[in-house]
């Protein structure tokens, strides 16, 4: 299954598919009406402790990938969604607000995803 990430302040494409919002909290100054999501998944994104631990800083990144994966790896929660996407027969696309695109969770969940 192809797998894309996407901001959620960036315009949806009709080739976005499955469009899964994949953050804890809901992306600020978006309203639900505008994001066009098919679904919000909280259940993916690392817990409110790891989380802020993170705070979106580079230097803990590679810590961060370790602790996240486990946290992954002891929920179905991914491999729920995957089952989901792939029932919808759509591309898959997880919507984040984190602004660096390279350092956030979703780098690591999209690995993850396309593991399983």
């Amino acid at each position: 299954m192809d797998i894309t990430l996407k901001r959620a302040y960036e315009a949806t494409a009709l080739t976005d598919g499955y469009r899964v919002l994949v953050d804890r909290l809901w992306p600020r100054g978006i309203s639900k009406k505008d994001i066009n999501i098919d679904e919000w998944c909280k259940d993916v994104a690392p817990s409110m402790k790891l989380r802020k631990w993170f705070a979106h800083d580079p230097a803990k990144f590679a810590e961060f990938t370790k602790r996240y994966l486990t946290e992954l790896k002891s929920s179905d929660a991914a491999q729920q969604l995957i089952k989901r996407a792939k029932a919808k027969d759509k591309h898959l696309t997880l919507v984040f607000a984190a602004r660096d695109p390279n350092v956030n969770h979703v780098v690591v969940l999209k690995q993850y995803l396309e593991s399983l």
